[in-house]
Order: C-alpha cells, then sequence, then structure tokens
C-alpha cells in the first residue's frame, strides 16, 4: 500500500516538474518570440526576459531578430536601350512583425521569407534598372537606384511578410559573358585606331620638325658663307690697300722685296729646276749689283 503511494506521489511531482518546465521560457535579445494558443496567435513581441504560459495548450515561437544577409546569384537584366547586364546583389533585412512573419511564412520558415524576398528583390531590381540606361544603372544614379529599391522594398515587406529591408546592395556589375567578348573587341579595336591616330600625328610633327631643321640648316650656311665671303673681302681689300699704301711709298724697295720673296719660293729645293731666259726681268736684280 506505501508503495502504491509513494510511486504516484513520484508520478505527481514528475507531471508538476514536466508542466513547470513547460510554462516557463525566455526570450533573448536577439529574439522574437510570440505565444499561440491551439494555434492561435495570443501574445506578440514579447521583451526580453522570462515569460510563462500555459502547459499543453500555449506554444511559444521564437525567430531571429538580428540582421540577416540574403546573398542572391547574379541575375539578368535589361537596361533602357535593352542592354543586359548581370547584376550580383544582397539584401539586409530582420523580423519585424513577428505575427505577420509568422502567418505568411508558413509558421515562421526563414527559408520561405528568404525565397519571397528573393522573389521581391528580382522584381524591383528589374523594374528599376529598366527605367535607367547603362551609364545611370552603373555610375550615374547608381546611388539613388538602391535608395528607391530600398524604399520600395521595405514598404511592400513590411506589409506583406513583417520584415524590414534595412538596405539593398549591389556587389558587381557585369555584362553577360557573350557580350563582353564583342565588347572587348570594339574597345580593342578603338584603342588600336586611336593609337594609328596618335602615331600618324606623331609622325607628322616629325617630319615637319625635321624640315624646320633642314631649311635652318640651310639657311645658317647660307647666311655663314655670306658673311665669310664678306670677312674675307674685307679682308682682301684691306690687304690691297697696305699693298698699295706701302707700294706708294717706296716702289722700288716694294719691287726688290717681291722679287727676293719669289727668288725664295723658286728655288726653296736643292733639286728645282727653272728654264728662264737671263735678260729675263725675274733676274733683274741677281744681275746687276746696282740692288
Amino acid at each position: 500500500m506505501m508503495s502504491i503511494r509513494n510511486m504516484l506521489l513520484g508520478a505527481l511531482v514528475v507531471v508538476i516538474v514536466v508542466l513547470l518546465t513547460d510554462a516557463i521560457f525566455t526570450v533573448h535579445e536577439t529574439e522574437r518570440a510570440l505565444v499561440l494558443r491551439f494555434g492561435e496567435v495570443t501574445q506578440v513581441d514579447l521583451d526580453p526576459g522570462l515569460h510563462f504560459k500555459l502547459p499543453i495548450a500555449d506554444d511559444a515561437k521564437k525567430f531571429d531578430g538580428r540582421i540577416q544577409t540574403l546573398d542572391s546569384p547574379p541575375e539578368r537584366y535589361f537596361t533602357l536601350e535593352k542592354k543586359p547586364l548581370m547584376v550580383d546583389s544582397f539584401v539586409k533585412w530582420r523580423v519585424s512583425d513577428v505575427q505577420t512573419f509568422y502567418e505568411t511564412t508558413s509558421g515562421g520558415d526563414q527559408t520561405r521569407a528568404e525565397l519571397l524576398l528573393k522573389q521581391r528583390v528580382n522584381e524591383g531590381l528589374r523594374n528599376q534598372i529598366s527605367r535607367r540606361d547603362m551609364h545611370e544603372v552603373i555610375s550615374g544614379e547608381r546611388d539613388q537606384l538602391m535608395a528607391d529599391l530600398t524604399q520600395q522594398l521595405n514598404n511592400e515587406m513590411r506589409r506583406d511578410v513583417g520584415v524590414d529591408v534595412i538596405d539593398v546592395r549591389v556587389k558587381q556589375i557585369d555584362l553577360p559573358p557573350e557580350v563582353s567578348s564583342a565588347v572587348y573587341d570594339r574597345m580593342t579595336s578603338e584603342r588600336e585606331i586611336e593609337a594609328q591616330q596618335y602615331r600618324a600625328t606623331g609622325r607628322e610633327l616629325h617630319l615637319g620638325i625635321r624640315a624646320d631643321a633642314d631649311r635652318q640648316v640651310v639657311v645658317l650656311e647660307a647666311e655663314a658663307y655670306r658673311e665669310a665671303e664678306q670677312i674675307r673681302g674685307d679682308g682682301d681689300a684691306g690687304a690691297a690697300a697696305i699693298y698699295a699704301e706701302a707700294y706708294g711709298a717706296d716702289p722700288e724697295f716694294y719691287e726688290f722685296y717681291r722679287s727676293i720673296n719669289a727668288y725664295v719660293s723658286v728655288f726653296s729645293q736643292k733639286g728645282d729646276l727653272l728654264i728662264v731666259d737671263p735678260n729675263s726681268e725675274f733676274f733683274k736684280y741677281l744681275n746687276t749689283g746696282d740692288g
């Protein structure tokens, strides 16, 4: 009898402990939580800390309240001028309305939430890029595009899914592989044409500089020759004037001096031979002792 009583008391204690354990739960600061009673939401947005619920009847659902990152694979979009672009983007988001999040994601399935967010991001990027040309998407209005898309997605996802879209960013924008090769070939051709133009301009400048240098050489040589001839003429004139002045002062001595210099020049070598009439004027001062 005592044994059965002890067993009942033990079983009762176990049931009480189980019920107390099921009735107490904790919400951390990084979590968002709600309480369901037989599947119906009764409490939402519970504060961090210790909470109580009815055992068995109530069920506490907790979700990660921190900022999440959805990194989407590159997708193809078309610009206003129908040019394809491969856009690689990511989204920062977090749960804001825990009840809406729970009801629209099949019980708070994060994978379901990310799938819905991915679809909205793709649709939003497609709409935003299709209204802009390639320059605006890549550099001109890229920041404005991201700001507009973030605001639009945040309003839609908060209303429909219960999450806040904090930021949408584009990591990289590339041309599709089938377009990149054609674009690179065209860029190479354009650079080659530009290089040829620079070379042609360089050759033209080279020929112009060389022609100008050749012209300056001819001009300098002509001016130098003219100046040399002028100096030579002035020298000859000066010498002739000096000779004339000297000859006019003493013609006899000047004639004698010229004859002596002629003898020195003619008979400078021992083997020199000169056949001249002895009565020639050349030997005038050798045939007479008057000098």
